[in-house]
């Protein structure tokens, strides 16, 4: 079965989520934690969780993600914003253990001219910092387009990270498919070896999650600009490898392209069909 879900709004409630998941014919979803350009966090009802969580069970739900505030930027120049980083992320971390067993994604962030060496010594602090052996949740670093000074453009800086990470077992990676197709990693001529150099820099055990997205860009453009599903440089039929590929297939696949509701419900019905199940 693909799992495959999109973005959802947190703003009417966690059990209409899953309900929106429902509608548009998902099986898994993304949320921001908190306000994504911002601080503040929704309150959560423990009853409109465990409603959410029987949803999930009786639905048979692949992992829910939940994303991290773009304001989050562990490795910034500025003391503050690093502090900033840690906090939320903290509190991020004990709020996700009302959903247990989720993914936590977040962006590594922007080293601002500091040097990459160092941008990767302070997201590892940080990390080291907050990471609790008995967090259910696991902390996906997402794979970014390198726009400007951003941290995560190569496997390499990627692997760093994991590496410097002490309670290596709840971390993983959250590869976005528009994000490295600008980056460089040619997934549309060349999804093997793609795949392969992932598996031999980073280790594919260690891929937990695709965001499907096509780019409005072409490759290797540095932009990062979603676009929806077929319609832009990567297309249609390299999308179909991807869902379909023995390495990936199994997944969960979550949309962040620019859609409402009814356009994420034909984007995945466009996808269910062109999956091939097992």
């Amino acid at each position: 079965m693909l799992n495959i879900g999109c973005h959802l709004s947190v703003s009417k409630g966690y059990k209409a989520m899953g309900e929106d998941a429902l509608s548009i014919g998902a099986n898994t979803f993304q949320f921001f934690t908190r306000n994504p350009r911002g601080s503040k966090a929704k309150e959560i009802d423990p009853s409109d969780v465990a409603e959410l969580l029987e949803i999930l069970k009786e639905n048979k739900f692949a992992t829910i993600l939940a994303h991290a505030p773009y304001t989050l930027n562990a490795c910034s120049a500025d003391a503050k914003t690093r502090d900033f980083a840690n906090m939320i992320m903290e509190d991020d971390l004990k709020r996700m253990e009302f959903f247990p067993n989720s993914f936590y994604n977040f962006h590594p962030g922007s080293h601002v001219k500091q040097g990459t060496q160092i941008g990767i010594e302070y997201i590892i602090n940080m990390l080291n910092s907050i990471l609790k052996p008995e967090q259910t949740t696991t902390v996906l670093l997402e794979t970014m387009a390198g726009k400007g000074t951003e941290i995560g453009r190569t496997f390499e800086e990627l692997k760093q990270i994991l590496d410097g990470v002490t309670l290596d077992s709840k971390m993983g990676v959250c590869l976005d498919t528009c994000h490295v197709y600008d980056a460089g990693y040619d997934i549309v001529n060349n999804l093997d070896g793609v795949i392969n150099e992932f598996d031999r820099i980073i280790g594919l055990d260690k891929l937990y999650a695709i965001h499907l997205n096509d780019s409005k860009n072409p490759f290797e453009s540095h932009k990062d600009r979603h676009e929806t599903i077929g319609e832009g440089s990567i297309g249609i039929d390299a999308i179909t490898r991807i869902i379909n590929h023995p390495k990936l297939r199994h997944l969960p696949f979550y949309l962040e392209t620019p859609n409402e509701l009814e356009g994420h419900a034909e984007e995945i019905k466009k996808l269910r069909g062109a999956y091939i199940d097992d």
